[in-house]
């Protein structure tokens, strides 16, 4: 009998228009306990003769009513789907093909319908919380649709956006263990969140070779981020193609006898990826200098001779340059390294980028996000990956001035057509609107959550489709953890609150920081002795003691030889050219 009487009709459908109608609240109404929660952002559904009617509430007026009117208010609903009758049970469609009259009669919707609307199809659904309207319905999104055609999460600072993300990845490593997750860390805050299923990356334990990175990426290493010098981008582009070339002469001595082949005949260029050493790249500057008659014009080669020593003796670029005249065609084991194949147990890779150095991290990026495609592109998607991008804004810029091209061009080419090579994108960011407009309209699945900024909701409206633009209208309203979710991965536009994550699945910018002091917080020269030795550690060839959210040991980066002769089989000669004082 209560059912009965929450689900009165409370009002009546006055005027229907392509994507909406109006609905007269009836003065009766105020009788009707469901017409008390009838505000703005409810889902409503409209009784016809062969269809239930799913509109969600989007504006209530009491405005320019007349003084008879039977009506207490007017509210503008957008409808949004239908649910129809089936063989075994109702099924909801998206779209409307059987349109509202005048008079209709409008309810709030029930629990069951809300049920029928968000029930799991199959076994690709995962639970990521309750609907804010009913908390007893589960809020389900479908892992397909999210990762095949890509995803973004958008929220301001402090909403508890890391803590989703974390829910999402955490989830659909539960629905799909095996598919591959590549995280980019920008802030080292998920180190913790999925256990032994990851593995923590940083400059301390990533082998990421010189050779790998092309032309634009090695060039933004060289000159820290600014512009190249023309003279010596020349010189570079002449010499690298045929650094590469003598490279694989050394490698092909056997096979080549005693034969000289010309490395300009072998027809590498300076952007294939295969092995060079510095020593030759260096010994092709030098002899080109030594050709010179006139000592000014050797300015140029000097200088671009000391900026490779510069940055190959720099500390900080130790997992770069590391056995740099050594040599060695690791590209196989630095793929399957990164991009876990396979995945041993752990699917999951965080790259954490806070540790290293500013002025490469763009380019790290781009060799990380280029890799990622072409890997895809050349094994024709046979090992699928998720690609997640921490704050996106900061490489895939919507100012074409702002950030490093490569890396723009990198994201922007997994977002266009990573999903044919099964290379899937996630897009994570606080500002959506300095984040490439062409990138985000690729997403089509959306998770908004509180957005204060005026450009940000222009952006996010202009993204979305015209039934759940009005939707948009509570993003600056939303409280903590709680998302207006759109798109293909669910089955409404659709406000829900994301579910409870677990302590120990809680980004580490979500732990309580006391701003007390306290006593057993170590506040004492031992404990600034431990953090200093930290922070030399980072610019030193030392092996400092483990970041406690680094699952693997770090690899020991010494240049003492007899301690790496035995475990690489160097040749101690050879291996003499890496033995040079720091700068």
């Amino acid at each position: 009998m209560a059912e009965a009487v929450a689900q009165a009709s409370f009002g009546k459908v006055i005027s229907v228009r392509g994507s909406g109608a109006r609905v007269g609240l009836l003065a009766s109404s105020r009788l009707v306990p469901s017409a008390v929660r009838a505000t703005v952002g409810r889902f409503i559904s409209i009784r016809t003769a062969s269809s239930t009617i799913v509109a969600i509430i989007t504006e209530v007026s009491s405005e320019n009513l007349a003084d008879t009117d039977e009506h207490i208010a007017v509210a503008s609903v957008d409808l949004l789907g239908e649910i129809l009758p089936g063989p075994q049970r109702p099924k909801f469609q998206r779209g409307v093909t059987n349109y509202p009259t005048i008079g209709d009669a409008v309810e709030l919707i029930s629990s069951e319908d809300l049920r029928i609307i968000y029930e799991p199809s199959g076994s690709d659904q995962i639970n990521v919380g309750t609907l804010q309207q009913d908390p007893s319905v589960v809020a389900y999104v479908d892992i397909e649709e999210m990762l095949s055609k890509h995803f973004a999460v958008l929220g301001s600072t402090g909403v508890g956006k890391s803590t989703g993300v974390s829910l999402l990845l955490n989830e659909i490593l539960k629905s799909r263990p095996a598919l591959r997750i590549f995280l980019l860390d920008v802030h080292n805050e998920y180190g913790r969140c999925f256990g032994d299923r990851a593995l923590v990356l940083n400059p301390r334990n990533l082998k990421l070779p010189f050779w790998l990175f092309n032309f634009e990426e090695i060039v933004d290493v060289l000159f820290a981020g600014r512009p190249g010098v023309a003279e010596e981008l020349d010189i570079l582009a002449e010499v690298i193609p045929i650094a590469k070339g003598l490279y694989v002469q050394y490698t092909n001595t056997d096979r080549l006898g005693f034969k000289r082949v010309d490395p300009k005949t072998i027809g590498y260029t300076a952007d294939t990826p295969v092995p060079y050493r510095l020593v030759d790249l260096i010994s092709q500057i030098d002899e080109r200098m030594g050709k010179l008659e006139n000592r000014s014009s050797r300015i140029t080669y000097h200088k671009l001779i000391s900026r490779i020593e510069t940055v190959r003796n720099d500390p900080r670029y130790a997992f770069m340059f590391d056995n740099a005249n050594v040599g060695g065609d690791t590209m196989a084991e630095v793929i399957s390294h990164l991009f876990r194949l396979p995945a041993n147990g752990k699917p999951m890779t965080i790259m954490q980028l806070a540790g290293f150095p500013a002025e490469v991290v763009d380019s790290v990026v781009s060799v990380l996000c280029r890799m990622a495609f072409d890997f895809g592109l050349w094994s024709d998607g046979v090992s699928p990956l998720l690609f997640v991008c921490e704050e996106a804004h900061r490489y895939a810029a919507a100012d074409r001035a702002i950030g490093f091209g490569p890396t723009r061009k990198a994201v922007s080419r997994i977002a266009k057509e990573g999903r044919k090579y099964g290379v899937y994108l996630g897009l994570v960011t606080q500002r959506p609107a300095e984040l490439d407009a062409t990138i985000l309209s690729q997403c089509n699945t959306l998770f908004a959550m509180r957005l204060a900024n005026d450009r940000d909701q222009s952006l996010l409206r202009s993204a979305v489709s015209d039934a759940a633009a009005n939707l948009l209208s509570f993003v600056p309203s939303l409280g903590t953890r709680e998302v207006l979710a759109f798109g293909e991965g669910v089955a409404l536009p659709t406000r829900l609150r994301f579910k409870e994550v677990p302590a120990h699945q809680l980004p580490r910018s979500d732990a309580a920081i006391s701003t007390m002091p306290s006593a057993a917080a170590g506040n004492d020269m031992h404990f600034v002795g431990a953090v200093l030795e930290r922070w030399r550690g980072a610019t030193s060839h030392r092996d400092v003691p483990n970041d406690p959210v680094t699952t693997e040991r770090p690899l020991a980066r010494t240049l003492d030889a007899p301690m790496l002769q035995p475990s690489l089989g160097l040749d101690p000669d050879r291996f003499s050219l890496l033995k040079k004082p720091l700068r």
